[in-house]
């Protein structure tokens, strides 16, 4: 590769809308000597899709990262600063510094390098979508590991998402240390 190539960073999150769990955000340069087919929104793909494609995008990637903010960290901050927090933390984890960052959203991280936001950029940029691709694989993951310390609340299913099944549980069996305790339905739970 020339040292004077432009090297363009995708960054997305997965995980801003649950209850549940932390949220997760992928930064990903992308090699155009090594294209990926099939490069989508996560949420439009299959799970097996998914993880297919996420293979391929860590094994083809020019440099790829996934970070994470806490429960604690999100309510702490509120849900959109711990969204950015990640985004820097997958950039600042990569291990080749980006010419620019393109951001899924209007929201924008801070960081050393130019960056912009793109509505809708996951269906635009594919090194946005396979930024989604992996936030969303990892937090999936995440959500399956605490599904085996806390099964009472269906997490494999749902993600953390509020399903009425996830309410119910919630009601059923309280407040785990895996919900956010800031956002409304909790939050209305524990007063």
């Amino acid at each position: 590769m020339k040292e004077h190539a432009v090297l363009v960073c995708g960054v997305d999150e997965a995980g801003r809308g649950p209850l549940a769990g932390p949220v997760f955000a992928a930064a990903v340069i992308l090699d155009p000597a090594r294209p990926i087919a099939g490069l989508a929104d996560s949420k439009v793909l299959s799970t097996r899709r998914r993880e297919a494609l996420a293979a391929e995008i860590e094994s083809r990637a020019i440099a790829w990262g996934v970070a994470s903010a806490s429960v604690e960290e999100i309510d702490a901050l509120n849900i959109l600063r711990a969204s950015l927090l990640a985004m820097r933390r997958a950039v600042e984890g990569l291990a080749v510094t980006p010419s620019r960052v393109v951001v899924d959203g209007p929201h924008c991280p801070r960081l050393e390098v130019p960056v912009r936001g793109i509505v809708r950029g996951d269906a635009t940029h594919a090194s946005i979508a396979a930024a989604s691709i992996l936030a969303k694989v990892a937090r999936d993951a995440e959500m399956l590991a605490l599904h085996r310390i806390h099964p009472a609340y269906g997490f494999d299913r749902h993600k953390g998402y509020p399903t009425p099944a996830h309410v119910a549980a919630l009601r059923a069996h309280g407040v785990s240390v895996a919900h956010r305790r800031s956002f409304a339905p909790v939050r209305d739970l524990l007063s």
